[in-house]
């Protein structure tokens, strides 16, 4: 599976390929983005054919080293079981998922459904009861 990167991302993360890969996960690949809500690091991703979002908020330094593996994975794999996915079908989307690998190239139209779930989310934090 391939993430590809925005530039604040990519500059926390230990491996990243400036020439774009070639995916060859059926799943298809996800942009990355980091950003600050009150002082906290945040990753969302969004997966390119589809505009899904994940959000994942609260990273640290050392959680950049396995944001594939240890963050991304179990985060997607939850949401599955949330919308009641069944557990054969999670246990076949965890085998394509493949290891998670990281580029620079990215998509304007995907940058902007990024952009667009931002400004939901922050419009949600900031909402009067």
């Amino acid at each position: 599976m391939i993430l590809h990167c925005s530039q604040k991302l990519a500059a926390k993360l230990p491996v990243v390929s400036s020439t774009p890969l070639e995916e060859t996960s059926p799943l298809g690949s996800w942009h990355g983005h980091l950003l600050t809500l009150d002082r906290r690091q945040c990753v969302m991703f969004c997966h390119d054919a589809t505009r899904y979002v994940l959000f994942l908020p609260g990273l640290r330094k050392e959680h950049f080293a396995e944001l594939g593996e240890r963050w991304f994975r179990p985060l997607y794999l939850a949401t599955l079981a949330m919308l009641g996915c069944p557990d054969t079908q999670i246990k076949k989307v965890e085998l394509a998922l493949g290891p998670m690998r990281f580029d620079t190239t990215t998509a304007r139209s995907v940058q902007g459904s990024l952009r667009v779930a931002k400004q939901d989310l922050e419009a949600w934090r900031y909402r009067v009861p």
